[in-house]
C-alpha cells in the first residue's frame, strides 16, 4: 500500500519505491477540538479523474488499482477520524512518532516516561511487524502500553494505519490517560502516508543517517510537525554536517520544530518534553 499517496491538494497517484524511497512530496492536515487544528485532506470529489489519479496508461489494470486506492483511503480516514473523536472526548493529546529503524525512537521514549512519570497519565501504541521487545523495553514508568504487532491479522504492514490503532485503542483505559505516545513501524516511507488519527506528528531521525534523509524522504519530512535529532552525543566521532541537515530539513520543511536531542545522556530532552506537553490541560 506504500505505493499509492496524496498531494497537497488531495490528488493520488501510484509510482514505485526505489532504493532511496519516493521524491513526492506530501503534506497532511487533520482536525480536532484543540487550538492546532490540522485535517488530512479527502479525495477531491469535484476534480476530473485524470487530475485525481494521474497517468495511469502503463498499468493493464490502472482502473482497479484507484478503486482500491480510494477504498483503502477513504476507510482509514473515516477510521482516523473516529479515533480522533475517541481521544478528545476522553481528552487526550496523541502523537504519532515515526522513525527508521535504529534511530533511537524507544529510547526516546522510554527516557521521556521516566521523565513524565507521576506527572502526566501516559499511554503507548507499540507499533512493530512482530515481538513484543519495544514493548517490554518501555515497562517499569506507568505507563499503558497496547502492543501492537501487524504480523498479528494486520498482514505484516510496514505502517500503522487507523484501523489498526482503533484495535489497539480498545486495550488502553483512555479516561485515565492524559498523553498517547504512538510509536509507528520503524520505516522512513509508508507510515507518513496514513493518518491514524492523532493530533500531532513527530519524528526521530539520528545523526548516524547522515545530512541527506530529508531530501531522499520528503514525504515523511514534509509531513511532521516536530524532528528531533538524536544521538548528538556521537557527533565528535562522525563526520556529520549538522548545518547542512538542518538547511535540507528546512528546504522540505520550513517551519518545523526541531529538538537536538541525547537519548541516551537526556540533552535536550527537556525541551522535547515540553513540546510533547504544550496542549495538556
Amino acid at each position: 500500500m506504500g505505493r499509492f499517496h496524496r498531494h497537497d491538494d488531495g490528488t493520488v497517484h501510484e509510482h514505485t519505491h526505489d532504493e532511496d524511497g519516493h521524491t513526492h512530496p506530501h503534506d497532511h492536515d487533520h482536525h480536532h477540538d484543540h487550538e492546532h487544528s490540522h485535517d488530512e485532506p479527502l479525495l477531491s470529489t469535484d476534480a476530473s479523474r485524470a487530475e485525481l489519479i494521474g497517468d495511469h496508461r502503463e498499468y493493464d489494470t490502472g482502473p482497479e488499482r484507484i478503486e482500491i486506492l480510494e477504498r483503502i483511503y477513504d476507510e482509514n480516514d473515516a477510521a482516523a477520524a473516529d479515533n480522533r473523536s475517541r481521544l478528545d472526548a476522553a481528552h487526550v493529546i496523541a502523537v504519532n512518532l515515526m522513525s527508521s529503524p535504529g534511530s533511537g525512537k524507544t529510547t526516546l521514549l522510554a527516557r521521556t516516561l521516566a521523565n513524565l512519570e507521576g506527572k502526566v497519565r501516559c499511554g503507548i501504541v507499540e507499533g512493530d511487524i512482530e515481538t513484543s521487545i519495544d514493548a517490554d523495553r518501555l515497562q517499569g514508568h506507568g505507563a499503558q502500553i497496547s502492543l501492537l504487532n501487524t504480523g498479528d491479522g494486520f498482514g505484516g504492514e510496514c505502517h500503522l494505519d487507523a484501523p489498526m490503532v482503533a484495535h489497539a485503542l480498545d486495550h488502553l483505559d483512555l479516561e485515565s490517560l492524559d498523553l498517547l505516545l504512538i510509536e509507528n513501524v520503524g520505516n522512513l516511507v509508508c507510515p507518513a502516508e496514513f493518518d491514524v488519527g492523532a493530533h500531532r506528528r513527530a519524528m526521530v531521525a539520528s545523526v548516524t543517517e547522515g545530512e541527506d534523509k530529508p531530501l531522499k524522504y520528503p514525504v515523511m519530512f514534509r509531513s511532521v510537525d516536530a524532528v528531533v535529532v538524536n544521538k548528538v552525543d556521537l557527533l565528535p566521532y562522525l563526520d556529520f554536517d549538522m548545518g547542512l541537515f538542518l538547511n535540507n530539513l528546512k528546504a522540505v520543511n520550513p517551519g518545523v520544530q526541531i529538538f537536538q536531542c541525547s537519548a541516551k545522556t537526556g540533552e535536550g530532552v527537556d525541551e522535547w518534553i515540553a513540546w510533547l506537553t504544550a496542549d495538556l490541560a
